[in-house]
């Protein structure tokens, strides 16, 4: 079960932060806002894309959308978005749950800029109801990710 991938990931790297699990699914940016009483853009989303042969993930505020001409600037190329399938066998994650903690595979981690507007961010936690709470800053350095610009505010 992949939250427990992200349970593990936690234990070894960052014991003091805790996932929570509710009974309702927080598989959307809505739900997630709703569900942990937080604001839409405050929600950590994490996109699974795919550039020519390169496959990374990028983590954006909920209310933020990828900018193609930022992306292919800044990345090098147009972006595509991983099926459902695709996104399982590569994160060990459900669409809906996908985070860069845990990995099923190494991939590289983008953090857009959208995600400094916040002191805590709520990204996913491995399954469709679960999440933890996270500064931006500390997000980035778990995963070793790297800041770019490549979304726009909606």
């Amino acid at each position: 079960m992949s939250v427990e991938t992200v349970r593990a990931f936690f234990a070894a790297h960052a014991p003091d932060i805790a996932i929570v699990e509710l009974d309702a699914s927080t598989a959307t940016v809505e739900m997630a806002a709703k569900g942990h009483g937080v604001a839409p853009a405050q929600i950590a989303k994490t996109l699974s894309l795919r550039i020519k042969d390169r496959t990374f993930l990028i983590v954006t505020a909920g209310d933020a959308r990828l900018n193609n001409r930022k992306v292919k600037d800044v990345l090098g190329g147009k972006p595509r978005m991983l099926g459902q399938d695709e996104v399982v066998a590569l994160t060990g994650h459900p669409v809906g749950g996908v985070c860069p903690f845990g990995l099923a595979t190494p991939l590289p981690v983008y953090c857009d800029v959208s995600l400094k507007e916040f002191d805590e961010v709520v990204p996913a936690a491995g399954s469709t109801n679960s999440a933890l709470r996270i500064s931006p800053e500390r997000l980035a350095t778990l995963v070793n990710a790297e800041w770019v610009d490549v979304c726009d505010r909606a």
